[in-house]
C-alpha cells in the first residue's frame, strides 16, 4: 500500500483539499483528481512543454513535479486562462484568429508559457516569442502562426497608452507586490 498526504492548494482559484498517494505527479493530478484535462502528457520526462501550468505564476513541468509539492500553492492550467469561463482569453482568440494551433496537443502548454511571458514582457518582439516557447515542442504548426498569434494576443492585451488591459488576466508574478 503507497503512503498518502493530505494536499490544499489552489487550481484556477479553487481551494481543493485531497489525499493522494505520495508519487502521484501533478499532471496526474490535475487530470485524473481534478479532472482538468488539458494539461497534455507528451513525453512524461519535461522535454515537450505539453504539461506545462503556472505554478505560483511561473511555467512549470507538471509531469516532473509531485502532487504533494504543490501543496499550499497555485496553479493556473489552461481551463483557468478564460477570465470568466465564457469568454476566450486574448491570447486564446488571437490563437483562433490567426490559426496558431492545428492539432492542438501542444497548444495547452504554449497558452500558459505565453500567459507568463506576455506578464513579463507585454510587449515583445518576434525573437522574444520565439526564445520564450523553445520549450514548448508544436509537431505541426512551425511556430509561424503561433508567433503571430502572440504578437497579436501581445497588441490585444495592451490598450492605447500601453497600459494592460482589463481582460488580461490577472497573473502577478510572485515579486509583483514588492
Amino acid at each position: 500500500m503507497s503512503e498518502q498526504r493530505k494536499i490544499s492548494l489552489t487550481v484556477n482559484g479553487t481551494r481543493h483539499e485531497k489525499t493522494v498517494p505520495v508519487r502521484l505527479t501533478l499532471a496526474d493530478f490535475l487530470r485524473h483528481e481534478l479532472r482538468l484535462t488539458g494539461t497534455h502528457l507528451g513525453c512524461e520526462h519535461g522535454v515537450c512543454g505539453a504539461c506545462t501550468v503556472l505554478f505560483d505564476g511561473y511555467s512549470a513541468r507538471s509531469c516532473l513535479m509531485l502532487a504533494v509539492q504543490a501543496d499550499g500553492h497555485d496553479i493556473l492550467t489552461v481551463e483557468g486562462i478564460s477570465p470568466d469561463g465564457k469568454t476566450l482569453h486574448p491570447l486564446q482568440q488571437a490563437f483562433h484568429d490567426n490559426h496558431g494551433l492545428q492539432c492542438g496537443f501542444c497548444t495547452p502548454g504554449i497558452l500558459t508559457t505565453l500567459i507568463e511571458l506576455l506578464r513579463d514582457n507585454p510587449d515583445p518582439t518576434e525573437e522574444d516569442i520565439r526564445v520564450g516557447i523553445s520549450g514548448n515542442l508544436c509537431r505541426c504548426t512551425g511556430y509561424h502562426n503561433i508567433v503571430v498569434a502572440a504578437l497579436d494576443a501581445a497588441k490585444r492585451m495592451s490598450d492605447v497608452g500601453g497600459r494592460r488591459s482589463k481582460t488580461h488576466t490577472d497573473i502577478r508574478s510572485p515579486t509583483s507586490d514588492l
